[in-house]
């Protein structure tokens, strides 16, 4: 494998990191001058939209309130409940309404309204003296029912891109409305009144969006209302775009219009339902960043250059000192203890050289010594290991063979007066469980068994018990049959049940006295459960044998411990961890006058063999 020398790294590390830190200086200054302008331009052309929505609405407002002076009047209601064949009350009408209604408006507004006109449902309608025109000389009902399609019957106003007349289309705009007659209020025709839509392009002309950006208006079904004529607007109309506006509301997305990204804000008018919307291509909007990168990567090939320059004299400053010392080196390997010789320097290299001249010097008394001293550390380790090895194991043996006395002797002296008094079978039921328990006893081949070689061995421990306190006594076990090959400690079962019987029971033993033992798994432990329901312990009792298997106190110079069995629980408890480790062991839970619990946590391990014959060499 081909090693790199040191300053051919050090300058390949110059390198990256110049480029990645002008690359995220770069990268994040050109994202967030992007967001900014990005943030601001939306923020104007939003400012400039909005502004233009409000004119608009305020321009088709007073033309609104110019319908609602025209609906008040009492002429234009009682004209809609005439009798469309009395002529002569028709021309009266006519007359008195363009002279006293139309008249007026056209003096207020004399260069912005084009046309107003009512048709009524009758067939009868007025038209503004302006125009040259009849009833007579034109159809209007055509046009009458356009505008009953088009306009709600509450009477709101609905504004159109269409005109009476060829002429005028897409020239005017129509305010229309419906209106009611005199006598009812049911609508009896249409009021409409077509204005110059020059009046809003003068409002529309003055939004500045640059060279490429415009303003463009659609109407509730996607209609220009007003639009620059040029190739993006085209290519926009022709797209799905205006239907987007329509449908959208108030929207902000960027589109690709004739290959060219671009970003389109609009607002929808809830007055007049148009959507108002501006077209800016993006590439417009992020000209100035475009400064930003070209000064960023001028800047940043001239550090560049610099940096590289200062790296390689850096590198060789450092490295030429270090590959004469490599050198040095390579020759106490050889085992050459040489000393280099360079001139003097007064930096950290200087200082090293100094130390390495040093070491080597020391070097070939010092090995000899450190040799030695291994070799007598790893002498003196095995003998520690040794000694602690086989004082572990007499511990645990003598832990093993530890059994209550006071139960053997009492055995023995019932054995003696039963082959006294009598000549029973009861005899030889219990030396031949005594006989059961003294070999299970005193084996010590074996530190792990299973659970049912501990229930075996209870049970032979009952059936002397039964002869000692003169009574049947049944023991409830609800271990799983698949749990009966778990692997447990030797002499741990027993002695619990033992102590239950010395200690639970204190005034003897009772019908509702009972002892359950039960075992199930939880998590990657083997759990072996011993209740009874007997006096239990106070909450001090209970206290001061905790602290004792958690300090793992065998026994204490007290009797009352000894006398009363308490070490048989500890030692149970401590041989648990010397075979298994200190993450197990017994934990107690008890209540006075309730009972007693004391649950028996080891590792999950089973036994391969069958279970009758774990028995058979248990016996």
């Amino acid at each position: 494998m081909m090693r790199r020398s040191l300053s051919r790294q050090m300058f390949v590390y110059f390198i990256i990191v110049i480029l990645l830190s002008l690359s995220m200086v770069g990268i994040f200054s050109y994202m967030e001058s992007s967001r900014a302008i990005d943030k601001q331009v939306e923020k104007y052309m939003t400012t400039v939209i909005d502004n233009a929505a409000m004119q608009t609405d305020n321009h088709l407002a007073t033309f609104e309130r110019v319908s609602n002076s025209i609906l008040s009047q009492q002429l234009v209601k009682k004209f809609l409940d005439m009798d469309p064949a009395d002529s002569y009350e028709n021309y009266q009408f006519t007359s008195q309404i363009r002279k006293e209604v139309f008249e007026k408006v056209f003096i207020t507004y004399p260069t912005q309204i084009h046309m107003i006109y009512i048709l009524g449902y009758h067939g009868r309608s007025i038209f503004d003296q302006n125009q040259s025109f009849s009833s007579l000389s034109l159809d209007p009902s055509a046009r009458l029912a356009e505008l009953n399609e088009k306009t709600p019957g509450s009477g709101e106003i609905a504004i159109l891109k269409t005109s009476l007349l060829g002429k005028d289309q897409n020239k005017v705009i129509t305010l229309a409305r419906k209106i009611r007659g005199y006598s009812s209020y049911n609508p009896k025709g249409v009021l409409a009144i077509e204005f110059n839509e020059q009046q809003l392009s003068s409002l529309w002309n003055q939004v500045e969006l640059g060279e490429q950006g415009f303003f463009f208006i659609l109407d509730r079904q996607g209609k220009v209302i007003y639009a620059p004529e040029n190739d993006t607007m085209e290519a926009m109309l022709q797209s799905d775009i205006p239907e987007r506006l329509v449908a959208g509301g108030d929207q902000r997305f960027n589109e690709r219009v004739n290959g060219e990204p671009t970003m389109i804000i609009s607002r929808k008018s809830e007055y007049s339902g148009w959507s108002l919307a501006i077209s800016m291509p993006l590439k417009e909007l992020r000209g100035p960043i475009s400064s930003i990168r070209s000064t960023t990567i001028t800047v940043g090939l001239v550090t560049l250059v610099i940096a590289l320059f200062l790296a390689i004299r850096f590198g060789r400053s450092i490295v030429s000192p270090i590959r004469i010392l490599k050198n040095g080196m390579r020759e106490t390997e050889k085992g050459n203890w040489k000393s280099i010789e360079t001139k003097p320097r007064a930096d950290e290299i200087g200082g090293l050289i100094h130390s390495y001249n040093l070491m080597v010097s020391r070097l070939s008394e010092m090995i000899e010594r450190v040799y030695d001293t291994e070799l007598h550390n790893q002498k003196t380790q095995l003998e520690l290991q040794d000694n602690q090895l086989e004082r572990q194991k007499a511990e645990f043996q003598a832990l093993q063979l530890q059994i209550n006395p006071h139960f053997l002797y009492n055995t023995l002296e019932t054995i003696n007066c039963y082959a006294i008094v009598q000549d029973s079978a009861e005899i030889s039921e219990m030396v031949e469980g005594m006989a059961f328990m003294l070999r299970y006893s005193v084996q010590t081949n074996l530190e792990e068994i299973t659970i049912a070689n501990e229930l075996n061995h209870v049970r032979n421990y009952m059936i002397i018990l039964k002869h000692r306190i003169g009574r049947d006594f049944e023991i409830d076990v609800a271990i799983p049959p698949r749990l009966l090959l778990a692997k447990m400690v030797r002499l741990t079962l027993q002695p619990l049940i033992e102590n239950i019987f010395q200690h639970a029971f204190p005034n003897g033993m009772e019908a509702r006295h009972a002892i359950r033992i039960d075992a199930m798994e939880q998590g990657d432990k083997l759990l072996v459960v011993v209740e009874d329901n007997g006096c239990g312990m106070t909450e001090a009792k209970l206290e001061e044998l905790r602290v004792r298997l958690l300090q793992n106190r065998l026994a204490d110079d007290g009797h009352e411990f000894k006398r009363k069995g308490g070490i048989g629980v500890v030692n149970v408890h401590r041989r648990i961890q010397m075979v298994f480790g200190e993450a197990y062991g017994l934990a107690i839970e008890s209540r006075q006058n309730e009972g007693t619990r004391i649950i028996m946590s080891m590792p999950k391990q089973y036994n391969g063999g069958g279970l009758k014959e774990t028995l058979r060499e248990e016996q």
